[in-house]
């Protein structure tokens, strides 16, 4: 394969990880605080003779952070969260971050997520109701209360550089960096953030990727007959 023919399938592979992250983004316009990605593409410079030649280069995936619409559901168990930060729960791998508040109670007594993770509390243990803690009520600072008194404080975090967080599916992040502890963040019960994707926007990207890889492909296809074009006529002068 020619300079050319490189070329347009470092194009082709960077149209490919565009679409395959917009369909995600739309797969997940209604997941709970699920947020919307961007590949980050570099052009990597080569030269042949005097010429400079620019390959496209997948660099990495942007994280769009800005928070998702918050919606009132009434259920004492959803939680959102109108600051920056992640709620904190326990999985087997260790300690996942999450904005997706959608919690639920286990058999147990323990605050969960839809997967039986559970949330937990600043004291680094699970946030756990007894038989007679009824009528829950949970603070703007993630004091937990029931009519029997507290029950704890929800433990939210932060990072200094959110881009760094590797994503576990839809819902849970995994970090590297050490999280800093917030105070007093602003949590609302009874409400949960939604997906921060506009599918109309993210549709209307995909459409125009769509042609764009179109028309990538009409190039490589008329590059090949140029190839093959050429191969034909020295193998016609030879003969």
């Amino acid at each position: 394969m020619d300079q050319p023919g490189y070329i347009i399938l470092s194009r082709l592979s960077a149209q490919m990880r565009t679409t395959q992250v917009l369909a995600n983004n739309i797969a997940n316009a209604d997941t709970p605080a699920f947020r919307a990605e961007r590949p980050l593409f570099a052009a990597h410079l080569a030269r042949s003779g005097s010429e400079r030649i620019a390959y496209s280069l997948d660099s990495a995936t942007w994280r769009d952070t800005r928070t998702g619409p918050i919606a009132t559901t009434g259920n004492p168990l959803d939680l959102a969260l109108q600051s920056e930060g992640f709620f904190v729960v326990e999985t087997r791998g260790g300690e996942r971050y999450t904005r997706a508040g959608r919690f639920t109670l286990d058999a147990t007594g323990r605050l969960t997520d839809p997967s039986g993770n559970a949330v937990l509390g600043t004291a680094g243990t699970p946030i756990t109701f007894g038989p007679g803690d009824t009528r829950i009520e949970i603070q703007g600072d993630g004091t937990v209360r029931s009519e029997n008194g507290v029950v704890g404080q929800l433990r939210v975090v932060r990072f200094a550089d959110p881009q760094r967080l590797r994503a576990e599916g839809e819902r849970l992040y995994a970090a590297d960096d050490q999280p800093e502890p917030i105070p007093r963040p602003q949590v609302v019960q009874g409400a949960v953030e939604g997906s921060n994707v506009s599918p109309m926007a993210e549709i209307t990207r995909l459409t125009t990727d769509v042609r764009d890889f179109q028309f990538a492909t009409q190039f490589a296809e008329r590059e090949g007959d140029r190839l093959q074009n050429a191969i034909d006529r020295i193998l016609r002068r030879k003969n």
